[in-house]
């Protein structure tokens, strides 16, 4: 039998120690200096001075500078910074400098490093001349016009996906949606509604007083609430409540790419988020001006019958002989009119907004003051109408 003895050695093999960072300097017949690095280039290692280069280009300024890589073990950073003083040297007395022999990584991250520190150049151009800027406002004001028909098309074919019920929505949204149009708006339409009242009352009670005609001051009260100012209120408070309120979210949402992430499930946002917003506001801001109408006549009431002495009973049958049915539903007429003109606005502002947050301010502004002028140029359209018509 033949025996094998194995022999283990215990004494751990340890790889070579690395050479330290060094550079040499050699100049070419061409009249080249060549920059020649070797060993580990690493921070916290000693390395040479970054003024070496410097100092050795003061002997004699070369026709160009090789820099040599090519022994260069392991670097970091620290051959980075080395050479980074080493080309700002090169580039104070304007002289060619070759990267060739270099690694390609140290290659690419100095030119980053140069693109960074690179100023951002302004270029100057001449200011636009009065025709330019009618022209561009005028460019704009179309592509405004055009995207608003485009929205205002694309949400009308919403609604009669909503009618057959074919529309993508949750009904748990709607529902929140109706509380914060209706519920939630109660308390401040309240309070403007009857101190309007208040204040309407009292101014034509001192002009009514003159000719003794105090009676008269529940007709002027009555009318005015139920034909113009109980809507007017309404829509003016829920454009600068609920409308900057929408834009605000739709805005967010733009910002966070939520809209563009429904659009990538397949889900209409127009279905998902203007539809239910409009038809909320369709259906309470009727209710709001009914019930703005009445707290607008108990405010005339109350200045009647304290400041005037008018019976409550005399002041409340001559507002009833005062008003008629007509009156009655054109005033709910422009509450559901002035609704669907803030949830549109509102809504379009919000997904028209930027990509930032300055835009979501920008946007919340505009729905305010886009949804209060269209209150008003509507509200004028239809006091035109309704006297044409004899209402």
């Amino acid at each position: 039998m033949i025996a094998f003895t194995a022999r283990i050695d215990a004494t751990p093999t340890t790889p070579p120690a690395e050479s330290a960072a060094s550079v040499a300097f050699d100049r070419t017949q061409e009249g080249a200096l060549v920059v020649l690095l070797s060993g580990a280039w690493r921070l916290g290692a000693p390395r040479p001075d970054p003024q070496a280069l410097a100092r050795e280009l003061g002997t004699g300024t070369p026709a160009r500078v090789v820099f040599d890589a090519q022994a260069v073990g392991a670097w970091d950073t620290a051959l980075l910074a080395w050479l980074r003083a080493a080309l700002a040297s090169c580039a104070a007395q304007q002289i060619e400098v070759d990267r060739s022999c270099l690694p390609p990584g140290v290659r690419q991250l100095l030119h980053l490093a140069e693109i960074v520190d690179q100023p951002a150049r302004l270029e100057e151009t001449p200011p636009p001349t009065l025709v330019g800027r009618v022209g561009a406002q005028a460019t704009r004001m179309g592509e405004g016009a055009v995207g608003t028909l485009r929205f205002v098309g694309n949400l009308t074919l919403g609604l009669g996906r909503f009618v057959t019920l074919r529309a993508q929505f949750r009904r748990s949204d709607l529902y929140r949606l109706l509380q914060g149009a209706g519920a939630e708006a109660v308390p401040i339409i309240t309070l403007i509604s009857l101190i309007v009242g208040m204040i309407v009352a009292f101014v034509g009670a001192v002009q009514l007083r003159l000719f003794g005609a105090d009676l008269y001051v529940a007709n002027l009260v009555g009318i005015a609430m139920v034909r113009e100012l109980g809507a007017m209120v309404v829509g003016i408070i829920m454009a600068g409540r609920t409308g900057a309120a929408y834009a605000a979210q739709l805005g967010t949402m733009k910002v966070t790419e939520e809209i563009d992430a429904l659009a990538t499930f397949g889900i209409s946002p127009i279905d998902f988020l203007v539809l239910p917003r409009v038809v909320a506001l369709f259906l309470m801001v009727p209710f709001l001006c009914l019930y703005s109408m009445v707290l607008g006549i108990l405010g005339g009431a109350l200045v009647g019958v304290c400041m005037l002495g008018l019976s409550p009973h005399l002041y409340v049958d001559q507002t009833i002989r005062a008003l008629s049915l007509s009156d009655l539903w054109g005033g709910v007429f422009r509450g559901a009119l002035y609704g669907i003109l803030v949830g549109i606005t509102g809504c379009l502002r919000g997904m028209r907004c930027g990509r930032d947050a300055a835009a979501v301010g920008a946007a919340t502004t505009s729905a305010v003051v886009t949804g209060v002028v269209a209150i008003v140029l509507a509200d004028g359209i239809l006091a035109v109408v309704f006297n044409a018509l004899g209402i």
